[in-house]
């Protein structure tokens, strides 16, 4: 376990909340995205009942394997209220138990809307609190400014999308500003600057970065651009990516990158101790560096 000192300040960051729990807990993110084939998969009502129990489970087998839970807040809305009253009940289960929670929403919008988006998930004692959230910086910067000063005030995170592989991504992402500056890497920046991170200490703006980005990350210039912030990077297992693409795909910035993975965690079934030997084996995996183990 490596020590990480605490910071100066008159309370922890999420950055250094964040880099103590990897340097604890390894670089696993565990998606908890209990979609219907695999509610079914496990023997659960694809109901708030199935969705429940599928949550919970997971979140206890998991807890001190890997350094956050990453909920996917759609696959719970998608049960209306019963669900959103599930994923409330998730996220505060793991504030008791100590597991940093990151809330995949995506939220993106301007001035008191985005200020409403961050109350509901980043104000200390809002019903769906957590830690951290995913946020969009495509209707420009300025649009992320009271969810970053939410997050600042309350020791919270953000990580805001940047590079993906989704179908398109490229057409925004890729494209230059009137300076040439690669969209992505302003984003970059701007992370950077707003998460205030040091040479020692991870930022609490991080980036989403997809682990199937090839080169895009260091070609575009987003490894120079933001040196301090967390990334968080979806396509590991299933997607593809494996603990090769670590050193591939993100260079020195491999030792802040959040290893993404639900399919290849939760296919381990519904029993909690295979849930938890899967999270303890790619665990090892990730920190190893291992490439000759299976990625599921």
């Amino acid at each position: 376990m490596r020590a990480v000192s605490a910071p100066a300040s008159s309370g922890p960051t999420f950055g250094w909340r964040l880099q103590r729990a990897v340097a604890e807990s390894g670089p696993i993110v565990a998606g908890i995205d209990p979609h219907a084939a695999l509610l079914r998969d496990w023997g659960l009502t694809d109901d708030a009942a199935g969705l429940r129990e599928f949550s919970l489970r997971t979140l206890d087998a998991v807890a001190g394997r890997v350094c956050a839970v990453k909920p996917q807040s759609a696959f719970f809305e998608r049960h209306g209220s019963a669900g959103v009253a599930v994923l409330e009940e998730l996220l505060a289960r793991a504030r008791e138990r100590g597991v940093l929670t990151v809330l995949d929403v995506k939220r993106g919008d301007i001035g008191s809307t985005m200020a409403a988006y961050a109350q509901a998930h980043l104000q200390p004692g809002a019903v769906a609190e957590a830690d951290a959230i995913t946020v969009s910086p495509y209707l420009g910067a300025g649009s992320l400014e009271p969810a970053v000063e939410l997050a600042r005030e309350h020791g919270k995170g953000l990580f805001v999308l940047a590079l993906t592989s989704n179908p398109g991504a490229e057409a925004v992402q890729h494209a230059r500003t009137a300076e040439g500056s690669p969209l992505a890497r302003e984003v970059a920046r701007y992370a950077e600057a707003a998460g205030r991170g040091s040479e020692d200490a991870w930022g609490s703006v991080g980036l989403v970065v997809g682990a199937t980005v090839k080169d895009s990350y260091r070609r575009l210039g987003l490894d120079r651009a933001a040196p301090t912030v967390p990334l968080l990077a979806p396509g590991f297992g299933a997607q593809g990516a494996g603990p090769a693409q670590l050193p591939e795909v993100f260079g020195p910035a491999a030792a802040r990158v959040l290893v993404c993975l639900s399919r290849g965690l939760l296919a381990a079934g519904p029993l909690p101790q295979d849930l938890t030997d899967r999270a303890e084996a790619l665990r090892k995996m990730y920190e190893t560096g291992r490439i000759d183990a299976p990625t599921w």
